[in-house]
């Protein structure tokens, strides 16, 4: 099974008037990047795509979204989350993942429950989207370790924690905590975290099952001793790598083109723009010489898609305010929409302010599922400016 795709679609600020930047090779460039990194997925390797049978796929579809690794998930996606782990947990996995070499080596977590029990650097660190989080296993050693890590950046380091560990049966590890320290990159020497492992007794004990372990080797389940939850991946998922790297704020062109070029059908087949309320939760989108603009430029306005032709686009700027603008959308060719829009307000409270306004512009969609959607805006042209293209990511909010 080829990886997941990405649901590129309407842009998400209307008001596309001059920008300060009006470069035609700018924006050529920019253009050639984007078409160059996308040919690119003829070149990639069957290996380098990630692969899940289809309740794996049902797990994976139900973490979309969710950020904090689980701290800011709804009750609606927790109970998604825990339907399809006890799914997976119900079919036949690896038998004795303790036993197989797949389990070894480092995993990424990518959702955890948080109990109260939860340890020290769970709560500390699990839930910030801009920091890594790890965790390491090698058992087939004849010094078996079982290593939590938090790594911060590549250009600071990281903070690893290990355990002592022994297999119980096919599915569990004890571990006994004995060291930890950062290991910073500007540093020669790893710095002891301070921790008296031997003086918390029991407490730096505990054991880990493992409940799913995928035939893959990319995904995993395990349960700890104080009753929480880990999903973990040897390779991430594109449109989570996407998503975090939005979260964290970094490298998230660079995401952006590493997505478009692993999706096996982003060079061919039809990009529908699929109805519902999405929510922008990134956008490239540059300074430009309208103060509207600049104002909702930044903010997560949201974008109301209908199948009859009509969207909407709803950004609230400060104290109550909040601008809304409807418009009509009529697909022009192979992924690609013309846009107007033409019914623009100011909204306070129940009252609004007509803001006469009429933008019209071309959209082409280079990816839509039914979590995600990112659009790359042609370069057009309106009152003699060049304008620069804009990437946005969407997220479907879930309305159930």
């Amino acid at each position: 099974m080829g990886c997941c795709s990405i649901d590129l679609g309407l842009p998400f600020n209307p008001f596309l008037n001059q920008t300060r930047i009006q470069s035609r090779s700018f924006t050529t460039c920019l253009r050639r990047q984007v078409v160059r990194r996308i040919s690119c997925c003829s070149a990639v390797d069957e290996q380098q795509k990630i692969s899940f049978n289809d309740a794996e796929n049902s797990l994976i579809s139900s973490l979309i979204g969710i950020q904090g690794r689980g701290r800011s998930a709804s009750p609606q996606q927790l109970k998604a989350v825990e339907q399809a782990v006890k799914a997976l947990e119900a079919t036949q996995g690896i038998p004795d993942p303790t036993s197989s070499s797949l389990i070894e080596g480092r995993w990424q977590l990518v959702f955890t429950t948080r109990p109260g029990t939860a340890s020290p650097i769970q709560r500390t660190f699990v839930g910030v989207d801009l920091f890594s989080v790890f965790q390491e296993i090698y058992l087939q050693t004849n010094d078996q370790r079982v290593s939590n890590i938090v790594k911060f950046s590549d250009a600071i380091g990281e903070l690893k924690v290990e355990a002592a560990a022994t297999v119980k049966d096919g599915k569990r590890i004890l571990f006994r905590f004995d060291k930890a320290a950062f290991e910073l990159k500007f540093l020669p020497f790893k710095v002891p975290y301070p921790v008296p492992f031997r003086l918390l007794g029991d407490e730096a004990k505990g054991w880990l099952d493992t409940t799913y372990l995928s035939e893959s080797g990319n995904l995993r389940i395990s349960r700890g001793n104080k009753g929480t939850t880990f999903v973990l991946q040897k390779e991430t998922e594109p449109r989570q790598k996407l998503l975090s790297a939005i979260s964290s704020g970094t490298k998230v062109l660079e995401a952006i083109y590493e997505f478009v070029s692993l999706d096996e059908n982003v060079t061919k087949g039809e990009k529908e723009l699929a109805e519902g309320e999405w929510q922008m939760i990134w956008s490239s989108q540059m300074e430009t010489d309208s103060w509207i603009e600049n104002a909702a430029n930044g903010l997560m306005g949201s974008q109301i898609v209908k199948d009859n032709g009509k969207l909407k686009f709803l950004v609230d700027i400060v104290l109550g305010f909040k601008f809304s603008m409807n418009g009509t959308f009529e697909k022009s060719g192979s992924n690609v929409y013309d846009v107007t829009m033409d019914d623009g307000a100011i909204l306070i409270g129940p009252y609004g302010i007509p803001v006469e306004l009429v933008k019209k512009f071309k959209l082409e969609v280079l990816y839509s599922d039914d979590k995600i959607r990112q659009d790359y805006n042609y370069r057009i042209y309106h009152a003699d400016s060049l304008r620069t293209p804009s990437f946005q990511v969407r997220e479907l909010e879930d309305r159930r």
